[in-house]
């Protein structure tokens, strides 16, 4: 009975001992994870998220300006640094499109004052020309320059832009001689404001105070005043936002009217359609100062 009662006490005492010791080891196996768990689970929620944004282009993760394209019936700034290469032709798609974040297009409504412009100091021309929205680049130098108005010889024959001033990065600069208004292919209206490739107003040359020369091609006396050449490429040195205002009269003011409700059905075809005439009009006055 003694061995049996001692053996039973040896076993009370082991069992709860064994007891004791898992219930130790119970304690620190749970508390162990919990403590380890929520760092792990605070590391694999942030850490990838910070990796994941390194990941990320810049570009996905900035807003761009709205590139702008110039319709039918509307005017914009056609400009080329000198190097050929930052330039805008009133498209979003046409060489030179970096410049179309932003652009200052005008409906032309008829007689009135208008404003166009472009600007570097948008995230998309950084973008397109570093591959970098925060990149910079000036653009520098000026090989051309004028206003442009879109079917303007269709919509508004006889139409006559004449300069107001003329801005680089908020400063007016001077001209040096009057702008004139023609067209190089017979659609588009033009003024221009910088035209390396001639020396001289154009046949069609019109003005304010009526045409520059006469039935038979002659230059009239007013014509001496007038110039493809109206800014000094100095003052385009480096240039960040470039304005133009101007004010457009000798439309007929019927006919405005009319042809606006027209407008709206060929806004689509006509920038398909007239985008490449303004890169061909530089052609041609390159070609017609060679001659």
């Amino acid at each position: 009975m003694r061995a049996k009662h001692y053996l039973a006490c040896l076993l009370t005492a082991a069992l709860l001992c064994g007891l004791t010791g898992c219930s130790g080891a119970a304690n620190s196996d749970s508390e162990s994870p919990a403590e380890t768990s929520a760092p792990e689970t605070e590391a694999t929620t942030e850490a990838p998220s910070e990796e994941e944004g390194q990941e990320l282009t810049q570009a996905e993760t900035v807003a761009f300006e709205e590139a702008m394209d110039a319709g039918s019936g509307q005017a914009y700034l056609a400009i080329v640094d000198k190097q050929w290469w930052i330039q805008y032709w009133g498209s979003s798609t046409d060489d030179g499109h970096m410049l179309a974040y932003d652009a200052g297009i005008a409906d032309i409504t008829g007689n009135g004052q208008y404003t166009v412009s472009v600007t570097a100091d948008t995230n998309g021309f950084r973008y397109d020309t570093t591959e970098d929205p925060n990149g910079e680049y000036t653009p520098g130098g000026l090989s051309f320059l004028a206003v442009m108005i879109k079917d303007g010889e269709t919509l508004y024959p006889g139409a006559v832009i004449t300069v107001d001033s003329i801005l680089v990065d908020g400063k007016e600069i001077t001209m040096s001689a009057k702008n004139y208004t023609s067209s190089d292919d017979g659609i588009e209206t033009r003024t221009n404001l910088y035209n390396s490739y001639i020396d001289a107003p154009a046949e069609d040359a019109r003005s304010t105070e009526g045409n520059l020369y006469d039935a038979d091609g002659n230059a009239l006396d007013i014509c001496a005043d007038y110039s493809p050449q109206v800014v000094n490429p100095d003052d385009f040195s480096s240039w960040t936002t470039v304005e133009v205002n101007f004010t457009v009269s000798g439309i007929d003011e019927e006919g405005a009217a009319g042809e606006e409700t027209s407008a709206p059905e060929e806004d689509a075809p006509a920038e398909e359609e007239t985008s490449a005439p303004a890169e061909e009009s530089t052609e041609a006055s390159a070609e017609s100062a060679a001659e």
